[in-house]
């Protein structure tokens, strides 16, 4: 079969693979949509820890099934989308329930050929049917908006509170399309894209230039010298690990929901006089994923407002190459 591969750092290209042969327990998923995220982008740099090449990437993607092996309720033929943690089942974390910080935890996409392909096995309790009301560019976009959904429940967020979001890439958008959901009042988001930034002024945020470098002054005018309730660090920087220890207001939360490549300085001296507490957040749990399709399949927010292009899987070299340049993309879907 067809797969879009990463090869080596900055080298992705199209080749082939086997078509995968199910396991016990297992669908074989044709591959209608999958998009590139920041992670792929980690791939394809050659800075993560675990990806080895030869390799198809693609942990958001969606599609049908078209061959089972083994008892399920599922059907050849039902549209589904792929939820593409796969934990170890006996850890503590596993055995609590929460298995989303699985020691052991294996993302297919990463750890196991993805959704740059034709074709994927799956196991059963990966799948989720998609709603016959959401179409399948949409259901794509579960795996990024469980991501917002799981931050958001991570917060302390309640209704009326004010909070910035520092990074208007895709994951930042989401969140702050969920956060207003949850009811929260001021959205501020800053990014360093005229692109993005224009993109978040679309979604009705408030949003500002991070280049300007008055983003904590700027916050602190519209929250009357107090600072913001919640912050939610997207960006993975040094200067947004800085921004977000000031924008935070006496007894704010920050939520960081970045993999920082590089270990960031962090003033926990202004954390500790101003009682700020600090959350970090890793995937999402199998509630999140449900909670994310709910939300797609009765229209409460626009996630395909984030989805900046469609390309063939043919054109994977392409896409790589719109993804470095934050001026021109959001989210690439990519169709085999």
């Amino acid at each position: 079969m067809k797969a879009g591969l990463y090869l080596s750092e900055k080298r992705v290209s199209v080749g082939e693979l086997d078509k995968p042969t199910l396991s016990d327990n297992q669908a074989l998923i044709k591959v209608s949509y999958a998009g590139i995220c920041g992670t792929d982008m980690m791939i394809y740099s050659g800075k993560h820890p675990r990806a080895k090449a030869p390799l198809a990437m693609g942990h958001e993607f969606s599609g049908v099934i078209e061959d089972i092996n083994g008892k399920t309720i599922l059907n050849i033929g039902d549209r589904v989308v792929i939820e593409p943690t796969i934990s170890c089942g006996h850890c503590k974390a596993c055995m609590s329930g929460q298995t989303h910080v699985c020691k052991q935890l294996r993302l297919i996409g990463i750890d196991l050929h993805g959704g740059f392909a034709e074709y994927v096995a799956v196991p059963f309790d990966r799948l989720h049917l998609i709603p016959d009301a959401l179409p399948d560019a949409t259901a794509t976009l579960a795996e990024p908006l469980a991501v917002a959904v799981h931050t958001v429940r991570k917060s302390n967020l309640k209704v009326g509170d004010d909070v910035v979001i520092l990074g208007a890439g895709p994951i930042g958008l989401l969140i702050g399309l969920i956060a207003k959901r949850a009811g929260a009042n001021q959205v501020i988001i800053s990014d360093i894209s005229p692109y993005r930034i224009a993109k978040a002024q679309d979604l009705g945020f408030i949003a500002m230039d991070a280049r300007k470098g008055r983003v904590i002054e700027e916050a602190m005018n519209l929250t009357d010298g107090n600072g913001v309730d919640i912050v939610f660090e997207v960006a993975g920087s040094q200067e947004t690990a800085k921004q977000m220890v000031d924008l935070a207001k006496i007894q704010g939360q920050i939520v960081v929901v970045s993999i920082f490549k590089i270990p960031p300085m962090v003033d926990l001296a202004k954390m500790h006089f101003r009682e700020i507490s600090l959350t970090t957040t890793r995937c999402y749990s199998g509630e999140d994923f449900k909670t994310a399709i709910n939300i797609m399949a009765k229209k409460e927010i626009d996630v395909t407002s984030i989805i900046s292009h469609h390309i063939l899987l043919d054109e994977i070299k392409k896409g790589f190459s719109l993804m470095e340049k934050p001026d021109e993309s959001l989210k690439i879907l990519v169709q085999p």
